[in-house]
């Protein structure tokens, strides 16, 4: 998820990974624990981008989404999938059809009923060519998604349709090993039609654009404040369950205001600079979050001076990930991998990242770094370069991007590297506009499969925003996805060798697996957070005595 789903740097991520944690005790067994008053204040870091299943690309953006919408399943803890919307599903013709059995009892906010029409649309939608969708690639493999994402087929065609208002019957192309995971995911969410014609272009903007079918509804965001507030939805199918009767939302770019925030009992929950993870490990409050996030450095392509490789290799060489993770960030998280994060996926025990694993594009060499920039510049016909790091405004983001800035003009030679760290909202569209030089940026998986980081880097990939082309990398990822898809072990060769490509080319420069560090007030309980995919799920969540 670029993030989810690009994701802002220091920012917790992502939904439907194989290893899922509990915030605080178990939802089951509440009786007579409940306070009086049910409301949980949180924290956000950077702004809320929009509410538009299709358009959503982060992991703010999804984690509102999969607490006031809902899809066939739920995903619940330890990755356990959950009744939503469909209350019955039948798997047939050798695992290539699905057909769902929808709750009759199912409804939008605004009071109209949820039926499988909702599902059809929202889907031909998001892969519409026109809806402009980053995320229409993750219907690969439903049939006639490629050929209409490619323009060659209408929408209409798409392998889903409705059998009257509570059936719903999905064709696939090809086994998608992770298709179940994908229906927890917001991209797969229903739509009401209605409600986008009415809106329009403001469709998803605010909340007062946007009808809800999920356990919570929003109020409060006008699409460019700071603070946005999710409600008990009273015609949620599910409300009994449903403990909490309001979560306020408020971002705060600096730890240093949401701890003081915390502290005075304004907020249940806080994000942790550096510093106050070191300080505050000890205490009971304290609740690290692993994440299955890479965050790296993506090279504008398109430009000369990043087309040359042995410019993008010294770049990645002069940067310390140890010291990066150990003094700068100090908050669990450790020097990448490589482009898959660690304990995502394995396969006969052994890990995705040791079948990878590579010296390659991810260590640090002053010396060689030194040897290659003067190479690159000689290539370019240059004596010096001159370039823009983008990062976001948070302050991890800020500490991250200047170290980054430091290491390079103290290593490379006559080069000048200037930072600009802008509004989370910003990056993003700087970054899909190609709207850059360098950006520090990140990707949290959306389940729990490696092809979902790597998919991101094929040449025709709405989030390959750097450009990078390697026609054999294709190749290896279209194999993985399809002739070897009912092979195990010829995918994860396919992707293993992939993986290894990326970064010897240094397609990218992955820099390092995020680990958050947060503070939770004891008192919230029953809060579901995923490591990969949409962050949390609030459903169950409540305050305790």
């Amino acid at each position: 998820m670029k993030f989810k789903k690009k994701i802002g740097i220091g920012l917790a991520v992502a939904f439907c990974s194989l290893a899922l944690v509990a915030c605080g005790k178990s939802s089951t067994g509440t009786s007579g624990t409940l306070a009086a008053k049910q409301v949980i204040n949180w924290n956000e870091s950077s702004e809320l981008p929009t509410m538009d299943p299709s358009t959503a690309t982060d992991v703010i953006s999804f984690d509102m989404l999969n607490n006031t919408g809902e899809g066939l399943y739920r995903l619940g803890k330890d990755s356990k999938i959950e009744p939503g919307i469909a209350k019955a599903t039948k798997v047939s013709n050798g695992g290539m059809t699905y057909t769902f059995t929808l709750r009759k009892n199912a409804k939008w906010s605004n009071g109209d009923k949820l039926t499988a029409k909702d599902f059809v649309y929202s889907w031909q939608r998001t892969v519409k060519p026109a809806t402009g969708s980053q995320y229409a690639y993750l219907f690969s493999g439903i049939q006639n998604a490629d050929d209409i994402t490619a323009g060659k087929k209408p929408a209409s065609s798409l392998g889903i349709k409705a059998e009257g208002d509570y059936k719903l019957v999905v064709t696939l192309d090809k086994k998608i090993p992770y298709f179940k995971l994908l229906m927890g995911f917001p991209s797969f969410f229903p739509q009401n039609q209605g409600a986008v014609e009415k809106y329009g272009s403001k469709y998803g903007t605010a909340s007062k654009y946007m009808v809800y079918s999920g356990p919570f509804t929003m109020t409060k965001w006008t699409g460019s404040n700071l603070s946005w507030t999710l409600k008990k939805n009273n015609d949620y199918w599910d409300k009994k369950n449903v403990k909490l009767s309001q979560l306020n939302f408020q971002v705060n770019k600096s730890t240093t205001t949401s701890y003081n925030l915390y502290q005075s009992g304004k907020l249940d929950e806080t994000l942790l600079g550096s510093e106050q993870a070191k300080q505050l490990s000890s205490s009971k409050e304290f609740t690290p979050r692993s994440e299955a996030r890479i965050n790296y450095l993506e090279f504008n392509q398109t430009q000369k001076n990043f087309q040359n490789k042995k410019i993008r290799q010294a770049i990645s060489l002069a940067i310390n990930r140890t010291q990066l993770v150990k003094k700068i960030l100090a908050d669990g998280s450790f020097a990448a991998p490589g482009i898959v994060s660690k304990g995502l996926a394995s396969y006969n025990g052994e890990d995705f990242t040791k079948a990878a694993a590579t010296s390659a594009g991810i260590t640090a060499n002053k010396t060689e770094a030194k040897k290659l920039w003067q190479e690159g510049l000689k290539e370019l016909g240059v004596n010096k370069l001159s370039f823009t790091l983008l990062a976001d405004d948070t302050d991890a983001a800020k500490n991250v991007s200047e170290y980054i800035q430091s290491q390079l003009e103290e290593t490379l030679p006559n080069a000048q590297v200037s930072v600009s760290n802008v509004p989370f909202k910003t990056r993003l569209s700087k970054s899909e506009n190609g709207d850059f030089e360098v950006v520090l940026s990140g990707w949290g998986a959306d389940f729990s499969d490696p092809i979902s980081f790597l998919d991101l880097f094929t040449s025709d990939n709405s989030y390959n925003n750097g450009k990078w082309k390697n026609a054999q990398y294709d190749k290896l990822i279209a194999a993985s996805k399809a002739a070897d898809a009912g092979s195990t072990s010829k995918r994860w060769k396919d992707m293993s060798a992939a993986s290894k490509l990326l970064l010897q080319d240094q397609g990218v420069a992955p820099l390092y697996q995020q680990s958050q560090a947060t503070l939770v007030k004891s008192k919230v309980k029953g809060v579901i957070y995923n490591s990969a995919g949409v962050n949390y799920n609030f459903k169950n969540a409540y305050v305790s005595k």
